[in-house]
């Protein structure tokens, strides 16, 4: 019966944990001790997610973008795997990204100029 179902299902069924959170291409990685914040840029918009480097555990994460002259947008939570997506409108902008996992973070500083 097994069978039957997934071959009604078809291919592609289950693929979607692999997909990017982020639309988009990935431009920058900031690896930390902790984890790493993947970067994605799509027509002026910057989107970020913190992944931890051992999933598993309900942890402490966080992932923050700001563009040059707005205010940051955050996620903050306990989460297993991720912190984020966060997205933000840069256009040319720089943006100042942050992230946490635990007890390790990061601090971009102004990219993306």
């Amino acid at each position: 019966m097994a069978a039957v179902l997934l071959a009604l299902a078809g291919p592609g069924v289950g693929t979607a944990a692999a997909a990017a959170p982020c639309p988009g291409h990935k431009v920058r990685t900031l690896a930390f001790s902790t984890g790493k914040i993947v970067l994605y840029k799509k027509r002026g918009y910057v989107c970020a997610v913190t992944y931890a480097k051992r999933p598993g555990a309900r942890k402490t994460m966080s992932v923050s973008v700001q563009a040059r002259g707005s205010r940051p947008v955050r996620d903050k939570g306990r989460y297993t795997r991720l912190a984020g997506p966060v997205k933000v409108h840069s256009g040319h902008r720089c943006v100042w990204v942050k992230g946490s996992v635990g007890a390790g973070s990061i601090s971009s500083g102004w990219i993306l100029c």
